[in-house]
């Protein structure tokens, strides 16, 4: 039991090294700079032990990603951390803006940067960069129809447009794009950025 925990342990480390130098390599020179080779040398063990920890380009990417989202290596989903509750359980449009911004800005302080780097160039016919760009777009939709499901059930909705248009406009204005033109780009705080959508957010579910 000693020898299979330490081992566990051992393999914990190891991905946590390889995800931090990844983190710092990607935030340092972009997507299509790092490769497996590099990222091994950079973490100090093998291009094998890379692939057996974490996995190829692609998964490395996107864990680095899911742990800058969540902010730990705590597997609690992101729809189920208190955060995001109170988006849920927001009993209007102004609250739930005010909750949803808040929520994003926290978000997008923390990836925000990686994925300004990575997404700067546009996926340039990389697949790898396309599939991760399809995933992250996917995940974030389905996150924002789930933020608007506790306005749903009261009723809080505007009548007249439907719920896919409703998220369409959420998705867009919650978008990495956004934040990343206005707090990287266009040098805006981040908490003007949070004030901004927050006033956004509330005038789409409104009118």
């Amino acid at each position: 039991m000693y020898n299979t925990e330490r081992r566990a342990e051992q393999a914990r480390l190891t991905r946590a090294r390889i995800l931090d130098a990844a983190r710092d390599l990607l935030l340092a020179d972009g997507f299509f700079a790092m490769t497996v080779p590099l990222l091994a040398q950079h973490a100090g063990v093998s291009p094998q032990t890379v692939y057996n920890a974490v996995g190829g380009k692609a998964e490395v990417v996107k864990a680095v990603y899911d742990g800058l989202l969540a902010g730990d290596d705590d597997p609690t989903p992101m729809s189920q951390r208190p955060g995001f509750g109170a988006v849920v359980e927001a009993l209007d449009a102004a609250a739930y803006a005010r909750a949803y911004a808040a929520w994003c800005r926290r978000i997008w302080d923390r990836v925000g940067p990686l994925l300004g780097v990575i997404l700067a160039h546009g996926p340039g016919g990389d697949v790898v960069l396309e599939e991760f760009v399809t995933t992250i777009d996917r995940e974030r939709r389905t996150g924002n129809a789930n933020s608007l499901q506790g306005l749903r059930e009261r009723g809080e909705l505007p009548g007249g447009r439907s719920v896919d248009e409703l998220i369409d406009v959420v998705w867009t204005l919650t978008s990495p794009e956004v934040y990343d033109r206005l707090v990287r780009r266009s040098g805006w705080q981040p908490a003007a950025y949070e004030a901004w959508l927050s006033v956004q957010l509330e005038a789409a579910l409104t009118y």
